[in-house]
């Protein structure tokens, strides 16, 4: 693999200055040269002349967070990472790369999820080029090198995690989202190393369910919530009657044997649990009846 090693390179004002001046002593050589009538003089000039336009092709600029790939007659010499007007030799040519920091957001991929559901799952990615020379020469075009090997970083994290979970302590695509996004971390950086660039961070846009069956699992979510529910009421339902009968006990309310207990826990649970409003009934006769 082609590694990155850094190109030395000159300071390009003191050159540039150099460059300007020798240039003007060119121009005076040739405009001398042509009063005194003398072509050898102009001829030495213009080529003095050339030669100085050539060196000026080795300035370059650098931007903050930018880097500079050199070669040689195709072979790689180097990368400067040195911002401001830099010089190096004419003969390498240059290519840039921003090493900024970059965000690609992936489509909304429909794929199955570990149980064979239909999802819809989107992604953002954070990342930057920290080698230049394996972004360059490692792959044919490390922009869209990151775009695939994300989809298929995201695609192999959704086949291997259900959308819910369904055992406690299962993780599941939508109660991780934590764990979800360092393991596509660390899945697409090791995608990517070979491209040289870096993944920063990583984490899910979009997660649903496909069409197809978002209905059917919306009624399952409200079927869940419900008996989630349901079993809260019923303990808090049963603390209640307890205190109630050991409040009646305890103050010497009311004696009852087992089975009037029976029937008022069975009306308390009636009343604490039900959907709908209960409608009381008074008793104006006996305890009994």
């Amino acid at each position: 693999m082609v590694r990155e090693r850094e190109l030395k390179t000159i300071s390009g004002y003191p050159v540039l200055f150099v460059l300007l001046a020798a240039l003007a002593g060119t121009i005076y050589w040739i405009v001398a040269a042509a009063r005194m009538a003398h072509p050898g003089m102009a001829v030495v000039g213009l080529v003095a002349m050339f030669i100085v336009l050539f060196l000026m092709s080795g300035l370059f600029v650098l931007n903050p967070n930018e880097g500079a790939v050199g070669q040689l007659f195709g072979s790689y010499v180097g990368s400067s990472k040195t911002a401001g007007l830099r010089w190096m030799n004419p003969f390498y040519s240059k290519r840039k790369v921003s090493l900024r920091i970059r965000n690609f957001e992936s489509a909304k991929l429909k794929v199955n999820d570990s149980i064979g559901n239909p999802i819809e799952i989107g992604a953002i990615v954070v990342w930057k080029v920290v080698d230049t020379a394996e972004a360059m020469f490692e792959v044919d075009n490390y922009e869209n090198y990151v775009k695939v090997q994300t989809e298929a970083a995201v695609r192999n994290l959704a086949t291997t995690h259900p959308y819910d979970s369904h055992a406690e302590g299962e993780s599941s695509l939508r109660a991780n989202p934590a764990d979800i996004a360092e393991q596509m971390k660390v899945e697409a950086q090791t995608r990517l190393a070979k491209a040289g660039v870096e993944v920063l961070e990583a984490r899910l846009s979009h997660l649903a369910y496909a069409p197809e069956i978002a209905s059917a699992m919306l009624q399952r979510q409200q079927a869940t919530a419900i008996i989630a529910a349901r079993q809260k009421i019923v303990e808090g339902a049963v603390g209640m009657v307890e205190m109630a009968l050991a409040k009646l006990s305890e103050h010497k309310v009311v004696e009852l044997d087992e089975e009037r207990k029976a029937a008022m826990v069975s009306n308390l649970l009636v009343v604490l649990c039900s959907n709908a409003h209960t409608q009381p009934v008074v008793n104006t006769g006996t305890l009994y009846t």
